[in-house]
């Protein structure tokens, strides 16, 4: 390979890893809209969303002594460790659960990576430098760029910011990966980037009133110097967020929502694992820095509302000797498999889409059913479970054992959600407690596991396998990131699944700990916020 192919493909790397991830003109238009509508001395909502915070790093690093931010937030307002998110647990999905408030059957953005049938192409929003060099520069940062909130993201269910505009209150993203909403923004790309991805110089989008998506578009340019160069990782990193914070505190400029995107953890633990408080530890610097923006905690917390929270917790990947890979092609064999970059064709079998422990598998071809290769792939002892649908029915094949589990929406079974269900044959696949008698089921290793397994299985069109690993192991496609000795995501499991929830600064609770509940509770609190300052 060339070396200007493979200096292409680090670059935009750098940029979109983040959804991965991100020179731009002044938007100084922004910061003359976002001032709130309810005035200055109503409390602003700031959600700061950690990528990969888990509950394990807080608890060690406050017994510790070492999290001061963080001691201080959770000792004076609530501090849930069970916080669900969506599935699969990767930041795209997530992300576009909380804005929606749905699942992915109703906002239609499946996975980091996902098959898109209408197209007949592989839709990646960033995966990783190999992956994004076979799949092409140019397809990829359409889909991460131009159609993740242009299209593919579902115009059936408005977003937050959406909401809140119609509402008349402000809102803002600082390096949002989903940031739809009603007022006009340009996304500017650079020359180095113009060239090799065919990417016009301006992009047309819609987003809340400030939209901060690292250098593309930065309305602080000209007005705040903020570290967004391309050894910043063009802005998409938590001091460029932060910072931005902080001037909107210091110029009296905070909308009444404001979301912030901190990545930073994530990198660290997919390379090092869950353990360590390093990240964990700058990171409650960070936020200690923005309390003090306010004059002190103690103020902060009475000028604003923070929520801060985790969008995935991560498993330990094994060492590379204890074969934690599991390659999906070379386990379906000589079957015709898409390979990255290639057209599909009236060859192709198989097509692949792989979110680090979970993957889609997609059949092509009516003649071998979702059951034959759900059968290949059990015989893997390191794959959890496979699952598919037929009809109204959803089936879950343990691996290893070839116990199955069926079940569909709707019946005499309630959860503690609220929701409805039908369970047939073995409960245990998916770690069920069922109480026939009482018409009430529990959930455990796998929370919320029928409705969010469910909603992945309709998030989008297509004959396709839902296969997730075992704690320990990751999938491939061949070309796909892996993690070996470092930490991964993706499956449904607690401990990928269960996140940190903190709120400071209110007293009223969210109904449900699920990240699908929470904007319906950032709406009821923003809308007693207006209510109290009339």
């Amino acid at each position: 390979m060339r070396k200007k192919e493979i200096w292409i493909g680090l670059s935009i790397f750098i940029m979109i890893m983040l959804i991965g991830c991100q020179h731009s003109k002044p938007k100084e238009q922004d910061l003359l809209r976002i001032h709130s509508a309810n005035g200055e001395h109503t409390k602003k909502v700031i959600f700061l969303m950690a990528d990969s915070l888990m509950v394990q790093a807080i608890d060690q690093g406050i017994s510790q002594q070492e999290l001061p931010a963080f001691k201080f937030l959770t000792e004076h307002g609530q501090y849930y460790k069970n916080l669900v998110s969506s599935f699969p647990t990767m930041s795209v999905t997530i992300d576009s659960s909380l804005m929606t408030g749905a699942y992915s059957d109703v906002h239609r953005v499946p996975g980091l990576t996902w098959y898109s049938a209408d197209n007949k192409k592989v839709i990646n929003y960033g995966t990783g430098p190999l992956e994004i060099i076979k799949q092409g520069v140019n397809p990829v940062l359409t889909d991460s760029l131009m159609d993740l909130n242009g299209s593919h993201l579902s115009k059936d269910v408005p977003t937050i910011y959406e909401d809140l505009a119609r509402q008349g209150l402000k809102s803002g993203s600082i390096n949002g990966l989903i940031y739809r909403g009603a007022s006009n923004h340009k996304l500017v790309i650079p020359e180095w980037i113009q060239i090799p991805a065919s990417l016009p110089k301006e992009i047309d989008v819609k987003g809340p009133d400030l939209l901060s998506l690292g250098s593309l578009s930065n309305p602080f340019q000209g007005i705040k110097d903020l570290p967004d160069g391309l050894l910043n990782r063009m802005g998409v990193q938590n001091d460029f967020a932060v910072e931005a914070v902080k001037y909107l505190v210091q110029s009296n400029k905070l909308p009444d929502f404001l979301f912030v995107y901190l990545p930073d953890l994530d990198r660290e633990l997919h390379k090092k694992g869950p353990a360590g408080l390093a990240k964990v530890k700058e990171l409650d610097q960070q936020l200690l820095s923005l309390l003090q923006t306010f004059g002190s905690p103690e103020k902060a917390v009475q000028e604003a509302v923070f929520i801060i929270a985790g969008d995935s917790g991560m498993t330990r990947i094994l060492p590379n000797e204890q074969n934690p890979v599991i390659d999906l092609p070379a386990l379906l064999g000589d079957t015709n498999i898409l390979r990255p970059g290639e057209a599909v064709s009236e060859e192709t079998e198989i097509v692949l889409a792989v979110n680090e422990t979970m993957a889609y598998v997609y059949s092509l071809k009516a003649d071998r059913s979702l059951r034959e290769l759900a059968n290949i792939l059990k015989n893997d002892q390191r794959i959890d479970f496979i699952s598919w649908r037929e009809k109204e029915w959803n089936y879950a094949l343990q691996g290893s054992t070839a116990k199955l589990i069926k079940f569909k929406a709707g019946g005499g079974l309630t959860d503690s959600y609220n929701q409805a269900w039908t369970v047939e044959q073995d409960e245990e696949v998916l770690d069920l407690s069922v109480d026939r008698a009482k018409h009430f089921l529990k959930y455990d290793l796998y929370p919320d596991v029928l409705k969010r397994l469910s909603s992945a299985l309709r998030s989008h069109r297509g004959e396709f396998l839902v296969v997730t690993a075992k704690p320990g192991y990751e999938l491939t496609g061949g070309n796909s990131p892996t993690h070996k000795g470092g930490g991964g995501h993706g499956s449904i499991r607690k401990m990928e699944s269960l996140v940190p929830l903190i709120i400071c600064g209110t007293d009223q609770k969210p109904d449900y700990l699920r990240m699908v509940d929470l904007k319906a509770y950032l709406l009821k609190l923003l809308a007693k916020e207006t209510q109290r300052k009339q």
